[in-house]
């Protein structure tokens, strides 16, 4: 009887998954979905979203932190490139009272126009965090703060001081345009990826982009003869 009830307990949450997550997630796009309630939540309640705000989620996945944001904003932008995570989040959002503020974007988020919006909360793939952070750096309309998934190490740069070992042009080119905390740490609330350490970082009021890329160039090569051997 216990291995029966063992068996019955395993089959609910095989079929919970498999709803909204039966499908192999691809490596070669560093796809990890969030599927934790408990943290999806945190992270919706340390983003402090007001409800006249605009919101932009950089890959929604399968959309469990979508369908949070709608609760609380005027309008969701969601951008995602796996054409099988646009079906399912359509399908997600069918019939629900908020599935008119979504606004679904089939595409890579790097090669379009970013649109304007006052928050950016965001759970995206280890690979292209680099060029991802710069290109919201750049981004000539205001907004507000980001709340954007790092792996550890590269959170852990963003945040990096001088003499550091971490410090490093990354760490210059945030540190000038903008203001970094580490709001959240997430390690095995992640099905793919329980071998990384991940945390969530909340970046604040960025600064402009063409005066800090100057900056950048003078600090890092002043950086470098200090440490030079």
């Amino acid at each position: 009887m216990p291995k029966e009830k063992k068996r019955r307990v395993h089959s609910r949450n095989a079929n919970k998954l498999g709803k909204h997550q039966g499908f192999e997630l691809k490596k070669t796009y560093g796809q990890h979905l969030l599927k934790n309630p408990l943290i999806v939540q945190t992270i919706v309640d340390k983003a402090s979203i007001r409800a006249s705000d605009v919101v932009l989620e950089i890959g929604p996945g399968t959309g469990n932190l979508t369908l949070k944001l709608l609760d609380v904003c005027k309008k969701v932008i969601a951008v995602e490139y796996d054409p099988r995570m646009v079906v399912e989040l359509q399908k997600r959002i069918q019939g629900l009272e908020t599935s008119h503020k979504l606004n679904l974007i089939h595409s890579d988020f790097l090669k379009v126009e970013t649109p304007k919006f006052d928050v950016c909360v965001a759970n995206i793939p280890y690979q292209i965090s680099s060029p991802l952070l710069m290109k919201l750096l750049a981004h000539r309309l205001h907004f507000r703060y980001a709340v954007i998934m790092f792996q550890r190490e590269f959170a852990m740069r963003l945040v990096a001081k001088p003499g550091d070992e971490l410090y490093c042009r990354l760490s210059i080119n945030t540190q000038l345009l903008a203001k970094v905390d580490h709001l959240l740490a997430v390690s095995s609330s992640y099905r793919h990826c329980r071998r990384r350490g991940w945390c969530f970082g909340k970046i604040l009021t960025p600064y402009s982009f063409a005066a800090g890329s100057r900056l950048e160039r003078t600090t890092f090569a002043h950086h470098q003869r200090l440490t030079a051997p």
